[in-house]
C-alpha cells in the first residue's frame, strides 16, 4: 500500500518534471536569437540544446540524477533567463510582423484629438 502511494507520487513529480521541461524548450524556441545576445545570455542554440535534453532525459532515462540534473537546467532558464529575456523584448516573446502602433495610439486605438 505504501509502496504503490509512492510510485504514484513519484509518478506525479516525474511528470510534472517533464512538463516544466517542454515548457522551457517552447519558451526558449518563442524569442528571438538577438534577444538572447542583447541579454547577455548564452546563445539561443544552447539553450535549446539544454532543455532539448533535459526533455529527452526526461522522456528516455529513468535516472533520477540527470533527471533533477535537467529540472536545474529548467529552473534557471525560468528564474534568470526568461526574466532577462522578457525585459529586453519589452514583454514580447515574438515580434516579427507584428503591427505596432504610433506614439499617438491610446489604450483603445489611435488617438485622433477628437476629430
Amino acid at each position: 500500500m505504501l509502496m504503490t502511494a509512492f510510485g504514484d507520487v513519484m509518478w506525479l513529480i516525474y511528470t510534472a518534471m517533464l512538463v516544466l521541461a517542454v515548457v522551457a524548450f517552447v519558451l526558449a524556441l518563442l524569442f528571438r536569437e538577438d534577444a538572447y545576445r542583447a541579454a547577455d545570455k548564452q546563445n539561443k542554440g544552447f539553450w535549446l540544446i539544454i532543455l532539448g535534453v533535459a526533455v529527452a532525459v526526461n522522456l528516455l532515462v529513468p535516472m533520477l540524477f540527470l533527471q533533477l540534473a535537467g529540472l536545474v537546467a529548467t529552473i534557471v532558464f525560468f528564474v534568470d533567463v526568461r526574466p532577462a529575456l522578457t525585459r529586453v523584448s519589452g514583454g514580447r516573446v515574438w515580434s516579427r510582423n507584428r503591427r505596432r502602433g504610433g506614439n499617438s495610439d491610446g489604450p483603445y486605438g489611435p488617438y485622433n484629438g477628437g476629430r
